[in-house]
């Protein structure tokens, strides 16, 4: 929209700013450097007080260096156009440098071209990429009043403040403050938090400065009058000095508001030249001499005379591509709405009907239509279900305005009412994908409270799995619409946290008469099941799910049966039935396996469930393989409420087999969905599991895992469902890993409740790890010796290999506690290969480094404790896992003093000593060493005495393995 660059106030001297334009270019300058800097700026300040006159300055002098300079502006009355100012900004790219990025198919919808089927969240990284492609150079992307951002760009902008481009690349962001939406405001606030924002907020200039720099030819009391009068704002100091010079007295002027004075502009203008102002005003971004001549009826030669007049007023300025824009923001504003309603009506019906001519996008063109729609018109009703259709899955909120414009002129005629039900339906999908969950919830009720034409009709449940589509087409009797707007309604009822709601919809919809057909039913019982760990106990629905399964299997339905298997897989595997949920999760897995994708569209919660399972089961290969497949189908069908839950499962995955980097970015990406969604639940579930990630990850002493599982515990808030056990459980073991045992301790009785129930059953022993420790570090014994034998009943009743290392880990505290370190340094050694066993590469690792200090000091081979360390530590240096490597940091001397002592044991024999000690490890009796060494039997075994006591050990086999190992090689440093 070069149109609006040309009114940026360009023309317009930079007056009273050089404080801010030299903090501007310091942060230019940082931009370029290594370390980069800043990564956004936040200029704010109101309309008129000279952000864009600013900007262009910056950006003068950002071109004079070499830099590559974006520019893009949100407009008003365009604000539902997807990623209008991002596409405005792109538009300035080199095309070849957009040749050379890989990725130019996966940002079609930012660059204003038709959009594939594409999640919205894969395109923000997909933009960043591309702005880091571009960035190879220094780059300065500006956005300017993007407080008329649509929200997709909203929600774009977010992610680059949360992920900062690593390139230098600077992201001005200009706008008005207190238009500014909520979104935004926060993102911005957060990332000033952070650092990665800094803001720059421009206040009204000093009279000296206007007064000399823009009315030097003023007498100086009149100059003082008019400036008083503006207030120290530019814009409107401007346009009082314009109306002063053309005659108006001061005594008017100082009481007259600018949008007065600018009104009063147009009154010399002939109707035809205010007729073309008025176009360009309602045209915005297609405000182009070739559109001003189909929208006038007027020819060119008639119109350049009146566009040259105009351009000499200083009403319309010319942008570089030969857009045409009136000279300000305000000034547009203050036109449009001066229009009379029905002929903006035409404008923009006529600028509709040329952009369909000139094959213009269609979001473009239902921009137009909307405005142009005075009642139902069929034609302009599909360009706008059209274009919704498109966003869908990039810009949801944008589909849902569309169709809520669409709706509104819908008549209310039975012979339209299907088509009413499955615009509504696919409405409040959008909705609730763009976050705006109760809104999407309250019109699900309605739909719901709608007569039911079809009665016991059997309905095609297909729509429940969000396959339908926005196209308007109607069926004779708006099959499978209910029975989809129920479980929909469901959905947004757990994403509230409304359990309790949720069950009772499905449960009457289930028992209504008539009651539901048996697909219908299927639907139905899924989504039941489902509710389930979270907040509903598993048993509670286990029946339902059973019956579920079985009209599934009676249906032949083969797709429905494996949900209703990977259901029960779940909920058994979270309840620690662990028999009964490999067996159902065998089955589903057999069952899934044999499916072509084309089949498993609306599988993609059951593969999430799926794969949770066999995580919980401990089966990590075949959970990953679930969880890639359920991700792929979830992207392509565009069910991104579902991947989150996929990516959880995949960084759950990778936590316990100790790829800490691939988990923190799973973490993170799931982060930024949770985020757009809008669900407070499933934020408290992601930012909970990331906290599991950054413990791991992160150094000891670092603060991220901590706030982070703070900030998970807040978005639980007052629940004690499932993932809010999971937070506080995060939290206790942030705290402990932050050397707080007390805030741990508290966490997890918290998160347990009373007798611990709300643990997950199936992790109960990994939780009780965290209280054992805790306990230990505050000198409490009992409680850790109680909480470590209910850890190791508990794990063997789960007979699962993570699960039995945790509770040998913690068992191993007992006869540490009694002085036997013997036994702890076997249950260590246990733990590890526990552990190794199920490919938990994380726990092998903590296994051993917790271990090797008790296996070096221990009176057995003294080289286990150095090999214990050397493993541990390859294996957390190879995953990323830098809580390991400090903790192998940190216990290296003792090893190292541990190995050596033995050394200095064996250095310590005398040669009868050392003769004694070698014939033991070649297996001689005592009797037969006496008779080799002609000894008596009692001074050998004087002898082999002072060797134990010397070495530290106290057997044969030990002393053994002692000399044929020879411990007196030292660790070398991590």
């Amino acid at each position: 929209m070069a149109t609006d660059r040309a009114a940026d106030g360009d023309r317009m001297p930079l007056v009273g700013r050089a404080a801010e334009l030299e903090r501007l270019e310091r942060l230019l300058d940082g931009s370029a450097r290594a370390d980069h800097g800043p990564a956004v700026v936040d200029l704010t300040g109101d309309a008129g007080i000279g952000k864009s006159r600013l900007v262009h300055e910056l950006c003068v002098r950002a071109e004079r260096r070499g830099s590559t300079v974006l520019r893009g502006r949100a407009t008003e009355y365009e604000r539902h156009i997807p990623f209008q100012p991002f596409t405005d900004a792109l538009a300035d790219l080199d095309p070849a440098v957009l040749a050379t990025f890989p990725g130019a198919a996966e940002v079609a919808p930012v660059l204003g071209a038709t959009p594939r089927l594409a999640d919205r969240f894969g395109l923000h990284r997909a933009t960043a990429a591309l702005l880091a492609h571009v960035g190879a150079s220094p780059t300065v992307l500006v956005l300017d009043d993007m407080h008329w951002a649509d929200a997709a760009s909203l929600e774009l902008l977010d992610h680059l403040v949360r992920h900062p481009v690593r390139a230098p690349v600077l992201l001005l962001v200009a706008r008005r403050a207190r238009q500014t939406p909520a979104p935004l405001a926060a993102a911005l606030a957060r990332g000033a938090d952070t650092g990665a924002v800094r803001r720059i907020e421009l206040g009204p200039l000093r009279e000296r400065e206007s007064v000399e720099g823009l009315a030097p030819d003023l007498p100086r009391t009149e100059a003082a009058e008019l400036f008083a009068a503006s207030e120290g704002n530019p814009l409107y100091l401007l346009t009082l000095l314009h109306a002063h010079r053309e005659g108006a007295p001061l005594s008017r002027l100082s009481t007259t508001g600018l949008g007065a004075l600018l009104l009063d502009e147009l009154t010399p203008l002939t109707p035809a030249q205010r007729r073309v102002t008025e176009v360009v005003a309602a045209l915005g971004a297609h405000a182009t001499t070739s559109m001003l001549g189909p929208v006038t009826g007027r020819d060119d030669a008639e119109l350049a005379e009146d566009l040259a007049a105009l351009v000499r007023r200083d009403l319309l300025r010319t942008g570089p591509d030969g857009r045409l824009a009136l000279r300000h923001p305000v000034l547009r504003s203050l036109v449009h709405e001066s229009i009379a309603p029905w002929l903006r009506t035409r404008i923009h019906g006529l600028a509709a009907a040329e952009l369909t001519r000139l094959g213009a996008p269609v979001a473009e063109r239902a921009h137009h239509a909307e405005r142009s729609l005075s009642g139902w018109d069929p034609p302009t009703a599909a360009v706008l279900i059209e274009a919704a259709e498109q966003a869908a899955h990039t810009a949801p909120a944008s589909c849902a305005h569309w169709l809520d414009v669409v709706l509104r002129n819908l008549p209310h005629t039975p012979e339209h009412a299907p088509r009413r039900q499955t615009l509504t339906l696919t409405r409040a999908r959008a909705l609730g994908a763009c976050g705006q969950l109760r809104e999407s919830r309250d019109l699900l009720h309605t739909l719901i409270a709608l007569p039911d034409r079809t009665g016991a009709a059997h309905h095609d449940s297909d729509t429940a799995d969000g396959s339908d589509t926005a196209d308007g087409s109607d069926t004779a009797d708006g099959s499978g619409v209910r029975t989809a707007a129920v479980v929909l309604c469901a959905v947004m009822e757990r994403h509230l946290g409304r359990y309790s709601e949720a069950v009772a919809l499905l449960r009457r919809e289930l028992h209504r008469s008539p009651g539901p057909s048996p697909a219908d039913a299927v639907a139905l019982g899924l989504e039941l099941g489902s509710s389930a760990p979270h907040d509903t106990s598993y048993p509670t629905v286990r029946a339902d799910v059973a019956r579920t399964l079985s009209t599934a299997r009676d249906l032949g339905d083969e797709a429905a049966e494996a949900c209703a298997l990977a259901v029960a897989a779940l909920g058994e595997a979270y309840e620690g039935d662990m028999a009964a949920a490999g067996g159902y999760a065998h089955q589903a897995g057999a069952l899934v396996d044999s499916l072509p994708d084309d089949d498993l569209t609306g599988l993609c919660e059951p593969l999430a469930r799926l794969g949770w399972a066999e995580a919980f089961l401990e089966r990590f290969a075949d959970a990953e393989r679930h969880a890639d497949r359920g991700l792929a189908i979830a992207r392509r069908s565009g069910q991104l409420y579902l991947l989150p839950h996929l990516l959880l499962c995949k960084a759950h995955i990778r936590i316990q087999v100790c790829r800490l980097p691939s988990a923190v970015e799973l973490s993170e990406e799931a982060e930024d969905i949770a985020r757009g969604i809008g669900s407070d639940e499933l934020l408290a579930f992601v930012l909970g599991t990331k906290a599991h990630a950054l413990i791991a990850a992160c150094p000891p002493g670092d603060p991220r895992p901590l706030a982070m599982a703070e900030a998970a515990v807040a978005a639980a808030g007052l629940g004690g469902n499932w993932w809010a056990s999971i937070a506080w459980c995060m939290l206790g073991y942030a705290a402990l890993v932050g050397g707080d045992p007390d805030r741990a301790r508290d966490a997890l009785l918290h998160a347990g409740g009373p007798g611990l129930h709300g643990l997950q059953p199936s992790m109960r022993p990994l939780f009780l790890e965290i209280l054992v420790t805790a306990a230990v570090a505050t000198g409490d014994h009992d409680a850790a010796d109680a909480w470590a034998e209910r850890a190791r009943k508990e794990a063997e009743q789960l007979d699962l290999p993570i699960q039995r290392a945790s509770a040998l880990r913690s068992v191993a505290h007992i006869p540490l506690g009694q002085g036997d370190p013997n036994a702890a340094a076997e249950l260590f050694a246990g733990a590890a290969a526990e552990s190794a066993r199920s490919g938990a590469a994380f726990w092998e690792a903590y296994s051993l480094l917790l271990g090797a200090p008790v296996l070096a000091t221990a009176p057995t081979d003294p080289r286990r404790g150095a090999a214990a360390w050397h493993r541990g530590q390859r294996l957390a240096a190879a995953g990323g896992a830098h809580m390991l490597t400090g903790l192998a940091e940190l216990i290296q001397p003792e090893v190292t003093r541990a190995a050596e002592a033995h050394g200095r044991g064996l250095a310590t024999l005398t040669a009868r000593e050392r003769e004694v000690a070698e014939l033991v490890a070649q297996g001689l009796t005592s009797p037969a060493i006496a008779e080799r060494l002609s000894l008596s039997h009692r001074t050998v075994e004087t002898h082999l005495s002072r060797v134990y006591r010397k070495t530290g050990v106290s057997s044969r086999a030990a002393l053994a393995t002692l000399l044929t190992r020879r411990p007196d090689a030292r660790l070398p440093p991590p």
